[in-house]
């Protein structure tokens, strides 16, 4: 299971004043969003579809002609991004180094030992202990991936227990509530060239992610980016 995707072609994930061009009102996104179209279906979705979907003409042919302009863009996957002096110094950072990112302080919540998710999540890594022995920096990708999925599941299921908060989880270890979106990056070698990366990503995912809000709607309250080896 790789994280290393591409930049999903949606009117989100291009410049805010193309998508002010489009034109759309509400009923338009709500079309769209009951149609559950996605970066997969964007381009191949014609101007008949549209239309017998309920979008009025104007609004159809602006999407798909701006489907066939994102389309042709080619925009940079997410793994082109091979520094993160490069990433960094678009937020007005000049430095290759992680020091140079602003630590922050999450607020921490009690788990206790007897938690059952907790020991579920306990059980099945040590059971992956036994099969695969204690995993080194050259352990497979796919023999990582499991560790870091099960803590993943049973971290999810753990803050919906304290928060009462729907949350859900996603291919690419995209995670998605109400007010969050937390992507993780599994990266074997080169760290830093994970975090440029998913900062990247969690970028992208938040544009994408407002264009399914309501206009007027608040902006996700926190965006996590967790970058991890998989071993340490």
């Amino acid at each position: 299971m790789s994280s290393e995707t591409s930049t999903p072609y949606t009117p989100a994930s291009t410049s805010t004043t193309k998508e002010e061009d489009l034109g759309l009102d509400d009923d338009d996104f709500e079309i769209i969003r009951k149609q559950k179209v996605n970066g997969r279906t964007f381009f191949k979705i014609t101007k008949e579809e549209l239309r017998s979907a309920g979008l009025s003409l104007g609004p159809a042919t602006a999407l798909v002609d701006f489907a066939k302009e994102c389309k042709d863009k080619k925009l940079r996957s997410f793994s082109s991004y091979l520094s993160l002096s490069e990433v960094l110094v678009e937020y007005g950072y000049d430095s290759d180094g992680i020091d140079s990112i602003p630590l922050f302080s999450p607020p921490t919540y009690e788990i206790k030992e007897d938690n059952e998710i907790l020991k579920r999540c306990m059980e099945e890594i040590l059971g992956r202990l036994r099969s695969y022995r204690t995993l080194q920096p050259d352990s497979l990708e796919a023999m990582r991936n499991e560790y870091v999925v099960a803590l993943l599941h049973a971290s999810l299921h753990i803050v919906i227990d304290l928060t009462d908060k729907e949350l859900s989880m996603r291919p690419q270890y995209g995670i998605e509530a109400e007010d969050l979106i937390c992507i993780t990056e599994d990266k074997q070698h080169k760290v830093p060239i994970g975090i440029a990366q998913n900062i990247k990503q969690l970028k992208s995912a938040c544009k994408t992610n407002k264009r399914k809000r309501k206009r007027g709607a608040d902006d996700f309250d926190y965006l996590y980016g967790i970058v991890t080896t998989g071993w340490d």
